[in-house]
């Protein structure tokens, strides 16, 4: 009977101890800190559609020991619910807390992109940043039915996308970035600025097409409402714009590349067949040359009053240009800027 008791007792003494090391075994493993890097976080990016290893490729270098974490994260579930996005872990974490960092805290990121000329540079430009590839992005951009449906059409599907930094979940795809970005637009074309489009007798998409002309012509944001002025003075009388920055559109839009550059318009361009030449068309052309930025866009709607007609770039303040009310007067100015370009030997 004594010895039955001692049994017992061993037992239950070895029960214990094996359920303690147990108990202390699931503890250590949920909540010891398991991060092996040296920075106060790192960020990693998972996929949409990311499997279990390709979450360990990621993971694995910032971790002490990935089974631990494997193990408490199939018991949380996660590993038969991955989730894309960007997230960041802290380091000290333990396996429970990256665990629920990467269940529900998928972070923003910030996008930004400039003045693009066509949409395949603006979807390169935002595959660079987020999880959505460039080809996506351009079927979601040139969707007819989606252009269609919202006023827009090949020649102003550029209108759309206004330069400035957003921020998005990193794993959005095409047609939620477009989405997003018809909604800034909208928001951005609110009353006030559509009743300043309509005083000037421009629909949003003309301003910007305006807009992107002024953007190209000067890199002075104090001088672009000067510029717009000068351009709206010449629309309200029907002259042709004239405006260099649509030839060299219409060449690089005629040979398909857009990383040409070109300095000097030549006299045998003006006469180039393209109805983005305002040289041999009046009025704006079909749609915008470039994304404007926003501060082009509300030069135009916010123009400077006067009575210039006419503007070439100053040689003696590089970035601002002379302006003249004749063309006689254009004529004098232009002088020093043809004689800088041949000292320059700028041919092209």
């Amino acid at each position: 009977m004594k010895n039955l008791k001692k049994v017992i007792w061993a037992t239950a003494i070895l029960g214990l101890i094996i359920c303690g090391f147990f108990a202390y075994t699931i503890y250590d493993a949920i909540f010891t800190p398991n991060t092996s890097f040296g920075n106060k976080e790192a960020n990693i990016y998972i996929p949409s559609d990311a499997s279990v290893n390709e979450v360990r490729e990621q993971l694995s270098p910032l971790l002490k020991d990935w089974s631990t974490f494997e193990a408490v994260a199939k018991r949380k579930g996660y590993t038969s619910n991955i989730k894309g996005g960007k997230y960041v872990i802290k380091q000290g974490m333990n396996n429970n807390d990256i665990v629920n960092a990467l269940r529900s805290r998928n972070i923003p990121v910030k996008v930004s992109f400039n003045n693009q000329e066509t949409v395949e540079a603006l979807a390169g430009r935002i595959a660079s940043q987020l999880e959505a590839d460039s080809v996506s992005l351009v079927e979601a951009f040139n969707n007819v039915k989606f252009l269609k449906s919202n006023d827009f059409n090949e020649d102003t599907k550029l209108s759309l996308y206004l330069p400035n930094t957003y921020e998005f979940y990193w794993n959005t795809n095409a047609k939620d970035f477009r989405n997003k970005m018809l909604k800034e637009y909208k928001r951005f074309w609110n009353d006030e600025r559509k009743a300043k489009a309509k005083a000037l007798n421009l629909t949003p998409n003309k301003v910007v097409t305006l807009a992107a002309i002024v953007q190209k012509e000067t890199v002075k944001v104090d001088e672009r409402p000067k510029v717009a002025g000068v351009y709206l003075n010449r629309l309200r009388k029907g002259i042709p714009l004239q405006a260099d920055p649509t030839v060299i559109y219409a060449i690089k839009k005629e040979t398909g590349n857009y990383d040409t550059i070109i300095k000097r318009v030549l006299y045998r361009d003006l006469e180039m067949e393209s109805p983005y030449n305002t040289y041999k068309n009046s009025g704006l052309p079909p749609g915008p040359i470039t994304m404007p930025d926003i501060s082009s866009i509300n030069a135009v709607l916010n123009p400077e009053k006067h009575e210039y007609l006419y503007f070439v770039a100053n040689v003696s303040n590089f970035g601002y240009h002379m302006f003249a009310k004749t063309l006689a007067q254009h004529n004098r100015n232009k002088e020093q800027y043809i004689r800088w370009l041949n000292n320059q030997q700028i041919r092209r």
